[in-house]
């Protein structure tokens, strides 16, 4: 077994114990302490497991890692992510950006287009937009108190993003489960999402693979209210089955193509589906439509 495919076991034995220790991996995968010890390390500096003596636990539900530590994790997916959303995002539009390193990413990709208005509740993700020094976009900033991933949350940003509708809103994530939903550690920081949410005609969630069966201690959304959720190749046939089934669409980025479709509930399978509390735009057929990579009419945000 590859380097890649045991620490993702690891991983999965983790999240289903709670903990594993280092003599009990040697004896399951048939390799060195030392080995064992590297693949820990390698999942703890990207920050999927704690490393404790002699083993390691799953990371608690209300760890927060800063800004900076979550910007070098998953970087190519990051960037396969941004690239597939930035496609979605149509100029003289209005869009509203959660905080994260997966939309800070995607600022830069966004920090081109005319004539677009950005609602963000992230410092980090306006700063983007201020340096690109475009005179025809307009960036709105909530305001509020600062989190220690550079979100600004609480009654202030709550206040000031009910007063608003944008067209869609991208949302990053600290975890996704079908039990929790889409999920964060800080519970502030969710209330905050969800006035986006509120605020969105239309929700897409950029979530990297590595966030699937991570759960945080406030659920911002259940899986069914998301229009599109944009993964990456590593993302698992078991979690692609699960999402396929729930939200409005699931996207690989940098895949030559979609999965092939799954019916989800109420599509084709003969079970009623599950309530959504999103509105919904039907897909753009005529000129400019376009196909994606896998050939299917993309879902993009229409002009105001």
């Amino acid at each position: 077994m590859r380097a890649p495919q045991r620490q993702q076991a690891i991983l999965e034995l983790v999240r289903q114990h709670g903990g594993v220790r280092v003599v009990e991996l040697v004896r399951v995968f048939g390799v060195s302490d030392i080995t064992v010890r590297r693949d820990l390390e390698s999942l703890s500096e990207r920050g999927l497991l704690a490393k404790v003596h002699g083993g390691a636990t799953v990371i608690g539900s209300t760890d927060e890692p800063g800004f900076a530590a979550k910007s070098v994790r998953q970087e190519a997916e990051k960037q396969a992510i941004s690239r597939r959303a930035a496609a979605l995002a149509r100029p003289g539009t209005a869009v509203a950006l959660s905080a994260g390193t997966t939309t800070w990413t995607l600022a830069h990709h966004l920090a081109g287009v005319p004539a677009l208005t950005v609602v963000t509740d992230s410092v980090r993700v306006a700063e983007v937009f201020r340096r690109c020094g475009r005179t025809d976009q307009t960036v709105v900033l909530t305001g509020g108190m600062r989190t220690p991933s550079d979100a600004l949350v609480g009654p202030v940003a709550v206040a000031a993003i009910r007063e608003l509708n944008v067209d869609v809103l991208f949302l990053g994530v600290h975890g996704m489960t079908v039990r929790a939903g889409f999920t964060t550690p800080n519970m502030m920081e969710a209330e905050t999402d969800r006035a986006l949410i509120e605020s969105a005609g239309r929700l897409v969630v950029l979530a990297d693979h590595t966030k699937w069966g991570t759960v945080g201690i406030s659920t911002i959304a259940q899986l069914n209210e998301a229009d599109m959720v944009i993964s990456d190749a590593g993302l698992g046939a078991q979690a692609r089955e699960a999402l396929a089934g729930q939200v409005g669409e699931l996207v690989i980025a940098g895949a030559d193509q979609r999965r092939p479709p799954v019916h989800p509930p109420g599509r084709g399978s003969g079970t009623p589906a599950p309530p959504r509390s999103v509105r919904r735009w039907p897909a753009r057929d005529g000129p400019g439509g376009g196909r994606d990579e896998g050939g299917a009419a993309p879902n993009a945000v229409p002009p105001s």
